[in-house]
């Protein structure tokens, strides 16, 4: 790591914050590290900036690629949807690239280069806009310098977020390099790449590609969290495994047939469309249908294109359960006192279940008035 860390009282604020919650630290290390780690060290060195940059998730997210804030900031990086936009990630029902470990890295670091070269190189006043936004910060600067004053980030006039921020990155990156100053147990993380990219050679269920892998459904998604519903994104090409089930993942999917994989066609609705006469065309299901186009309702639009799952596990897949029922959609708003445990109990359902189907995080508390969809049996 490059940058000298003052010794001041924020960033000595900042240290002490980390130090109070050492074991919370260790375990975020231990547990997300493994996973994420070595990619973003790569991605930061790959680009020749400074090594810091590759420790600013944890200070935005605490390394979850599934953390959402409130002002629905999104990933590692935590990029709110305006940004993303403009920096050109996917954000769609089936993918969020804001998620998504090789997209968000690739938009963030590009970010942060753009945010260093607009503000004449300087590292700090650039982390600051990545927090603060560009706007504030450049005005901060414009105020100081018109008043004579000096435009370093410590003499900006900006939030107290914004204060706090830089600061946090600055003692993380100092607890990090010199552990045993700061009796700061690292948990011991491998050399090495925690996955590698597997083409896919089309859209395939998520629960079928852990199969194929022979790894649990979970580490896949905690590798591939950008996808948001119960198979892969149409326009995805591959998939993140680990390196060492790679080559059995690339010869399972060389013998997966056709009708072993999420297949779709495409429909435009036509003038007395209804959802029941579209699934009857298709031998499908209403329900189905809803679900694959993310319709609260049974309202369509003419001239509406709709995707139109087909293949022997479309339809058990949305459920992500076996047996011959296909399960009914059915919306649910969190009650006071509810918890995924209570209402999986309660629709006899798996918690897993309500996790994938929602894309949420399973460590993440749910709340009073947060809408739901179940795929439950009958009631």
């Amino acid at each position: 790591m490059q940058w000298q860390v003052p010794e001041n009282a924020q960033v000595a604020d900042a240290r002490n914050y980390y130090l109070r919650q050492r074991s919370g630290l260790q375990r975020v290390l231990a547990e997300r590290g493994e996973l994420y780690l070595h990619f973003l060290v790569e991605e930061v060195e790959r680009r020749d900036l400074p090594l810091e940059l590759a420790l600013l998730p944890l200070v935005e997210s605490q390394l979850d690629p599934f953390a959402v804030s409130s002002q629905q900031a999104v990933g590692l990086w935590q990029i709110i949807p305006s940004t993303g936009k403009t920096l050109g990630v996917t954000s769609d029902w089936w993918f969020d690239g804001r998620r998504d470990l090789r997209d968000s890295t690739r938009a963030a670091l590009d970010y942060l280069e753009y945010l260093y070269a607009t503000l004449d190189g300087d590292w700090l006043n650039a982390l600051a806009a990545y927090n603060g936004g560009i706007g504030r910060v450049s005005r901060a600067v414009a105020s100081n310098a018109a008043r004579g004053r000096p435009t370093d980030f410590w003499s900006l006039p900006l939030p107290r977020e914004t204060r706090n921020y830089v600061p946090r990155l600055l003692a993380l990156s100092s607890l990090i390099a010199e552990p045993e100053r700061w009796a700061v147990n690292l948990p011991p993380l491998q050399n090495r790449p925690a996955f590698v990219a597997v083409p896919t050679g089309g859209q395939l269920e998520l629960g079928r590609a852990a199969q194929l892998a022979g790894v649990p459904k979970a580490r896949l998604q905690a590798l591939n969290p950008g996808h948001l519903r119960w198979a892969t994104a149409p326009h995805a090409g591959d998939l993140l495994v680990p390196p060492d089930r790679a080559t059995a993942f690339q010869q399972q999917l060389a013998q997966l047939s056709a009708e072993q994989r999420v297949q779709w066609d495409h429909y435009r609705v036509r003038r007395g469309d209804t959802l029941s006469r579209i699934a009857r065309l298709f031998s499908t299901r209403v329900d189905l249908l809803r679900a694959a186009n993310n319709l609260h309702s049974n309202f369509i639009r003419e001239g509406a294109t709709l995707v139109i799952p087909r293949g022997d596990d479309s339809a058990l897949s949305i459920a992500s359960r076996s047996g011959t029922k296909i399960p009914e959609a059915r919306d649910y708003k969190v009650r006071p006192g509810d918890s995924l445990y209570r209402i999986a109990g309660r629709f006899k359902v798996r918690v897993e279940d309500i996790v994938a189907w929602n894309a949420l995080n399973a460590r993440a508390p749910i709340f009073p008035g947060q809408q739901l969809t179940l795929y439950v049996g009958d009631g």
